[in-house]
């Protein structure tokens, strides 16, 4: 795994809203006396959503004075694990498939859709801050590659050209609903037509 370090430019304060920090008094409550830095994961996720998509440093600092942890803890939490995000992100965040499956069922032609509509690396922001990008290890989905997740939510049975159109939706504002986009009802098997799945 390459090093993973925060962004440069960081915000100067960060605290929880009234909501989140009661939410996470709930998770920590979870715990016995002494163990609020079990906590961690919860409390790195709820900061990560509260900040649209990245953890900034003044959170981790939050996170530790909320769980009695030292900071370089936190920061060491937040840095091995690939899910939190340590730079700004767009508002959506394309995950691209690459193992195996995906790729033996085309996930190069995904990659490449993200080097020519979002940036030209993995990792990157995009000019005008709709995406950004990165290739991850199996998301899970393994019989409808290939597959990308965005934000929250996975698409499915993609090529190149409902990958690009789908793109292009999001970019002008429009919604698409995630699963497969080849007709498949959940993972069933694929009904073959010589060019791949059937919409039937």
């Amino acid at each position: 795994m390459s090093v993973r370090r925060l962004a440069v430019e960081q915000p100067e304060h960060f605290s929880f809203t009234p909501e989140n920090l009661s939410w996470l008094e709930g998770q920590i409550a979870k715990y016995p006396e002494g163990r609020q830095a079990s906590a961690v994961i919860p409390a790195l996720w709820r900061a990560q959503e509260q900040h649209g998509g990245w953890i900034p440093e003044p959170a981790m600092q939050a996170i530790a004075d909320l769980l009695s942890m030292p900071k370089l803890r936190v920061l060491e939490v937040a840095t091995f694990y690939t899910m939190f995000n340590l730079e700004p992100v767009g508002r959506y965040l394309v995950q691209v498939c690459r193992t195996t499956p995906c790729w033996l069922r085309g996930s190069d032609d995904l990659s490449a859709v993200c080097r020519d509509v979002i940036a030209p690396k993995p990792g990157m922001l995009g000019d005008d801050h709709v995406f950004s990008w990165m290739e991850a290890e199996c998301l899970g989905a393994c019989c409808n590659a290939p597959m990308v997740q965005i934000n929250d939510d996975y698409y499915e049975d993609l090529t190149e050209e409902s990958f690009r159109e789908l793109l292009d939706k999001l970019r002008a504002g429009g919604s698409v609903s995630p699963g497969s986009l080849a007709n498949r009802t959940a993972s069933a098997p694929a009904h073959m037509d010589g060019k791949g799945l059937s919409h039937a």
